[in-house]
């Protein structure tokens, strides 16, 4: 039975299986590079542009939350435009612009590699193969 075990274990290095394609990118992988920095699951994803909008979008955010929030502490030393209480609704506003960007680079990540195969698998000719299938 041992032998068995290891004649199985040994066939299977030497004769891997094809990768399948609809298995070529990993949700989960996709989640973990998004969670890490924004922009990453898409870079994983292959998808540039996308990464370029997130990462610009992110960096305007929180360049805004921090702008608000300095005016809103140095309220008193400066000559602005808004009341105080406005740059504090401002700052909050942008802090939450900032969560969900990060949010949506995640859920975005995700199912662009559930979707990856999309492509490749709608552009088979389903007819061809159906009578390949009939003439065997």
């Amino acid at each position: 039975m041992k032998r068995f075990i290891i004649f199985i274990v040994c066939c299977t290095w030497l004769f891997p299986q094809e990768v399948d394609s609809v298995k070529t990118k990993s949700p989960m992988k996709a989640a973990l590079y998004g969670t890490m920095f924004p922009g990453a699951g898409q870079v994983y994803n292959g998808r540039w542009f996308k990464t370029v909008m997130i990462l610009s979008l992110e960096a305007a955010s929180i360049y805004q939350w921090s702008l608000n929030g300095d005016i809103y502490k140095n309220y008193e030393s400066g000559n602005y435009d808004l009341r105080k209480h406005r740059y504090l609704e401002k700052r909050n506003k942008y802090a939450w612009w900032a969560v969900f960007i990060y949010v949506y680079g995640i859920l975005d990540a995700v199912v662009d590699a559930h979707l990856n195969p999309f492509k490749s698998v709608m552009a088979e000719n389903i007819e061809s193969q159906e009578k390949e299938r009939e003439e065997k």
